[in-house]
């Protein structure tokens, strides 16, 4: 990390899950100590309190099962603007609310990438691709959507706001997916997305996969944002989630990755997503994840240094 300041920004959004808890998830990282954790590291932390979203407007789609649309794109508008703005200012952490809000985080964080002349990188860490469409959704639940929209996938002009910088899919990188629908295992065949899942981490480890994405950032002189879904990790460590999916990240799993996030010194903004309050267990998750916040920007398990996986472009 090169910058020393970060902006927290809430997104109190629960409509994109289809389940009540998630809009207390801002306050849950906050009272888990997330800003003494980061003013402890070196960084300056201006806590920029909650987005609320734009003006709705009358939508409606016509696949029957889509849930909310109206609200998910005011939100959409919103969060784009807010992240466009802040990523000219410092680190935005982006404090959830449910997953849908990377649709607005990723676009105009793209934007900001795109008008500074960097290539624009992200990092998925969920159970879930999130690679659905307006047409394809099921569940009509719209967390499922924002990782199709960010790229660029059609289906959601009239809708959602125009993507003007689309991410390549071969600029993503998911890690931990475990869980997909056959229309997102479709589409991603061919899109040239990396993915990841916990057979791929379970034979060859965390971190030779992530250490090979890295570098492709560092080479093209890249822009990292990282999106941390909840249930990236085990239920048993981070029960405090709707969508607990069994067999997830580790904790020292999940430690390492931030630890190597670290030492890349590439990453610029963070999402933290899915936090359900009202489903943790006298908060332990909330804890967890700002412990993996804390590790991503700068503390250390172990009282050692660990080995740097910093990628210096030749």
């Amino acid at each position: 990390m090169t910058q020393k300041r970060c902006l927290l920004i809430g997104v109190p959004v629960q409509e994109g899950s289809g389940r009540l808890g998630c809009d207390m998830g801002p306050s849950a990282f906050r009272t888990a100590g997330l800003a003494t954790e980061l003013a402890g590291l070196g960084y300056e932390v201006e806590d920029r309190g909650n987005l609320a979203p734009a003006r709705q407007r009358a939508l409606k789609h016509e696949n029957p099962a889509v849930k909310a649309l109206p609200e998910t794109v005011a939100w959409t508008e919103a969060i784009a603007e807010a992240a466009f703005a802040a990523s000219g200012e410092g680190i935005p952490i982006f404090l959830g609310g449910d997953h849908s809000l990377s649709a607005g985080s990723i676009t105009g964080l793209a934007r900001r990438a795109a008008e500074q002349g960097r290539e624009f990188f992200v990092l998925w860490l969920d159970s879930h691709p999130d690679f659905h469409t307006l047409e394809t959704t099921t569940s009509g639940h719209l967390h499922g959507v924002p990782m199709a929209y960010a790229t660029g996938r059609p289906g959601f002009d009239g809708y959602f706001p125009k993507v003007s910088h689309p991410v390549k899919p071969d600029h993503v990188c998911m890690m931990g997916i475990r869980s997909v629908d056959p229309a997102e295992r479709a589409a991603l065949a061919p899109s040239g997305v990396t993915i990841h899942d916990m057979r791929a981490i379970d034979e060859n480890g965390v971190g030779p996969l992530l250490d090979a994405f890295l570098k492709r950032v560092a080479m093209a002189d890249g822009i990292l944002h990282v999106s941390l879904d909840v249930d990236f990790l085990d239920p048993g460590i981070a029960p405090g989630v709707g969508t607990t999916v069994p067999g997830g990240a580790t904790f020292r799993e999940a430690h390492l990755i931030m630890e190597m996030l670290h030492d890349s010194g590439l990453v610029r903004s963070l999402d933290l997503v899915e936090l359900n309050p009202f489903l943790d267990e006298r908060g332990r998750t909330a804890l967890l994840m700002v412990d993996l916040a804390s590790s991503l920007m700068g503390r250390r398990v172990l009282d050692r240094p660990t080995q740097s996986y910093r990628h210096t472009p030749k």
